[in-house]
């Protein structure tokens, strides 16, 4: 069953030591490195209960016994310690930073590694902008945010130790009112999650809808210019936004509470220790320095407590993050390779496809009992209705999707059990619209073969009927073709995508429409350039001109899933009532 990712947009909560562990591969390689970053935010938080420890005797001797003896360095000592403090956080966020940027950078490519080993079907599924999402996006709010929070929260640790030993120090009575305050503050957090897991989820599917319309909008700004479209997708953006902005708000309904219901239960606790710690003064049970220096401990305590909401609210999106990439990270492709495969060397006898049933979905058949044979060496076309399941067949052969049921063999040995990449190697495929990557003419051809030398290139490009063009180019083969091709006419990108083809010298080739979108000047040349490449090779051809497969070896028609008939040009026209021959006259009487 193929992954949908607005499905699992929503993972099954894990507690907080299982989102370290799911990460520890990735730290593991800069675990020194980590260590010493977060062992740095060990002092910088318990410096914090210098400067409240130090107003106990300021306060006592200078300010109560009015004397100047020794505490003048104790405002020496303070700016010491925080400008150590200060040396000590700068050198903690660069390590931080340092190792969150290369474990962000190693999770990325572990997503993009696991992006490439994905099925067709993946791709069939989800939207590109929810694929970015997922794949890149979630990386930088997983790894990001859990590092900084690794930091601050040890830090924050240290902190309020150090901090409730201050406390403590000062007056034990007092402390005990002000952890019980600081328990009732943070209760609360243990709902958050539950709270916002929904608006999350929404969040993550509405940002990827917006990729994908900036995507539509680079990749089709011609048909919308063509058709007017740019209020439409105006619209479409603006709608999506509008929706975005409900759930921001949405997620601001559900979490703003936060920071004032923990500023009012501070305030109580803030006074409480002011009511209770007055009269322990006046009873002489504790020194005012110890009032002073227990107030400002507590604050320096209760200050970050009181803004916590807005940060826990970043943690959890940031583990619910990682969640979604863990997921993404167990997800097996559905096409998978066997341990003992073969490779596959050269083809002597042929392909054969024997009682073939596939479905795109569950319980929707696309081909049924498929059997057909082609030997090595020849040329079969497959004709037949739109949608009748002929480019699903041709798919099968280098398993962008694998059968349902029944066997695809090369050589009587079935494609599961050969080795995938020697698969694909012997394999050539030129599609109706083949994508072609930013580059150069050269760049694009040697994709097909990257170790070509130039006279295989050059014969590449004449066989391809491509040499005048890249003559009368100034920079030649290095010329620049633009993202997807887009410098290049349509006629220009079926010829380099032949050449592409031409230098990979496989002896399998799938032609897919080849020419079905071409003006018939372009056509004639292209067609010219499919003839060279058909030569001496086993050749699949999907056309629906039927004036460029009479030469084929067989022809085989193809309706609603099933082959209905096959032979020759000739042998099929001679059939009466024949769909090949319905076909024939419907396109030339």
């Amino acid at each position: 069953m193929t992954i949908n990712l607005q499905a699992v947009a929503l993972a099954p909560q894990m507690s907080f030591a299982d989102h370290y562990k799911k990460l520890l591969p990735y730290v593991k390689p800069y675990y020194w490195r980590a260590l010493f970053a977060v062992a740095l935010s060990i002092p910088i938080g318990a410096l914090d209960a210098v400067i409240a420890w130090a107003l106990k005797p300021y306060m006592d001797i200078v300010l109560v016994d009015k004397s100047a003896q020794s505490p003048a360095i104790i405002p020496v000592v303070i700016v010491l310690f925080t400008i150590f403090q200060g040396g000590l956080t700068y050198l903690s966020t660069y390590m931080n930073s340092w190792v969150g940027m290369k474990i962000t950078q190693d999770v990325k490519r572990a997503l993009y590694k696991k992006l490439l080993s994905l099925e067709a079907a993946f791709f069939d599924k989800n939207d590109s902008g929810l694929i970015i999402q997922r794949f890149s996006t979630d990386a930088d709010t997983a790894c990001s945010g859990l590092l900084d929070n690794v930091r601050l929260f040890t830090s924050r640790i240290f902190s309020s130790i150090s901090l409730v030993c201050v406390l403590i120090y000062n007056s034990w009575q007092l402390a005990i009112i002000a952890i019980v305050v600081l328990g009732g503050a943070l209760l609360p957090l243990a709902y958050v999650r539950q709270l916002i897991k929904n608006v999350v989820r929404e969040q993550v599917k509405e940002n990827g809808t917006v990729l994908t319309n900036y995507n539509e909008t680079y990749a089709g700004n011609k048909t919308i210019s063509s058709y007017n479209l740019q209020k439409r997708m105006y619209n479409q953006y603006d709608g999506i936004l509008k929706k975005l902005f409900k759930l921001g708000i949405k997620m601001v309904q559900k979490t703003a509470w936060l920071t004032p219901l923990m500023h009012i239960v501070v305030s109580i606790g803030v006074g409480a220790v002011i009511g209770y710690g007055s009269y322990l003064i006046v009873n002489g049970t504790i020194t005012s320095g110890n009032f002073v220096s227990f107030i400002t401990a507590l604050i320096m305590l209760y200050n970050p407590i009181k803004n916590i909401g807005k940060s826990y609210n970043a943690v959890q999106v940031s583990f619910m993050a990682i969640e979604r990439i863990s997921e993404i990270l167990e997800i097996e492709p559905q096409i998978q390779e066997k341990t003992n495969a073969q490779k596959l060397n050269k083809i002597k006898e042929g392909i054969s496809f024997e009682n073939v049933c596939f479905e795109y979905d569950e319980n929707v058949p696309v081909l049924q009992n498929i059997n057909l044979d082609v030997k090595a060496g020849t040329t079969v076309a497959l004709v037949g209705n739109s949608g009748g399941g002929k480019s699903t067949i041709v798919n099968l052969l280098p398993r962008f999707y694998d059968v349902k049921s029944g066997a695809v063999k090369i050589d009587g040995v079935n494609i599961k059990d050969i080795n995938m990449e020697s698969l694909r190697d012997n394999i050539a495929v030129v599609f109706q619209d083949n994508f072609l990557f930013g580059g150069t003419i050269r760049e694009n051809i040697l994709l097909g073969k990257p170790d070509a030398t130039e006279k295989e290139i050059n014969k590449a490009i004449k066989m391809a009927c491509l040499d005048e063009f890249v003559s009368e180019q100034e920079k030649g083969l290095d010329t620049d073709i633009g993202e997807r091709g887009t410098l290049l006419s349509g006629g220009q990108k079926q010829r380099l995508s032949i050449a592409r083809a031409f230098v990979k010298n496989a002896p399998i080739v799938i032609l897919d429409e080849a020419t079905s979108a071409l003006d018939n000047k372009s056509e004639a040349v292209v067609q010219k350039a499919i003839e060279n490449l058909m030569k001496d090779r086993t050749v699949f051809v999907i056309a629906h001109r039927l004036s460029t497969v009479q030469n084929a070896d067989k022809i085989v028609v193809i309706n609603d899933g099933q082959i209905v008939e096959s032979g020759s040009h000739q042998e099929l026209l001679q059939k009466e009532n024949g769909a090949y021959k319905a076909l024939y006259n419907a396109q030339f009487k």
